[in-house]
């Protein structure tokens, strides 16, 4: 039997809550990205600081500002994720940069995309208490991505980009606690 619409919110809520405090903290990522249709291979590590937010936080309330949510419907959790990425074998600058999620119900409130300095939203669900999924879809890209926690200390991503309906690049993330 489905759960009432009121029964899912909540059961979703606090789902990302628990997952947002678990993945609390620092973290190492180590991320290639595949380009499919040239075969191009990036190589990034990247140091992540991630933050819980709780309900009522200064950061949740801006965000929901950002979005034009109504103030009596409050972002219940979020994080705030902070970063320094470096380039393997580029010569590139380290780029540093930070994300503020908000959670209302199945949606995930973000201050910025992957690729757009713009607020974006994405669906998410869980297929079991320690694997997220995302999807997302703005300026003619969508990103679907899983999160997968493996024990206290590892998590693994993965990202899939596509465009007019092709997949254009894939995103792989092995996350350890440093």
């Amino acid at each position: 039997m489905p759960y009432a619409l009121d029964t899912a919110q909540v059961l979703a809520e606090q789902s990302v809550s628990s997952f947002f405090q678990t993945c609390e903290g620092d973290w190492c990522s180590k991320r290639r990205y595949y380009t499919l249709k040239s075969g191009d291979v990036q190589e990034v590590v990247s140091y992540l600081n991630i933050r819980f937010l709780a309900l009522g936080h200064e950061a949740l309330l801006q965000l929901q500002q950002l979005h034009e949510l109504p103030a009596d419907a409050p972002l219940v959790c979020g994080a705030q994720v902070t970063w320094e990425s470096n380039y393997v074998h580029t010569g590139r600058k380290p780029v540093e940069g930070s994300t503020l999620f908000g959670v209302k119900g199945a949606t995930l409130y973000r201050d910025r995309g992957f690729s757009t300095t713009k607020p974006v939203t994405a669906d998410f669900v869980f297929r079991e208490p320690r694997t997220m999924i995302l999807k997302t879809a703005y300026d003619g890209s969508s990103f679907e991505e899983e999160i997968k926690l493996i024990g206290d200390r590892t998590r693994t991503r993965q990202t899939i980009i596509s465009r007019a309906g092709e997949e254009i690049m894939i995103g792989q993330y092995l996350e350890q606690r440093c």
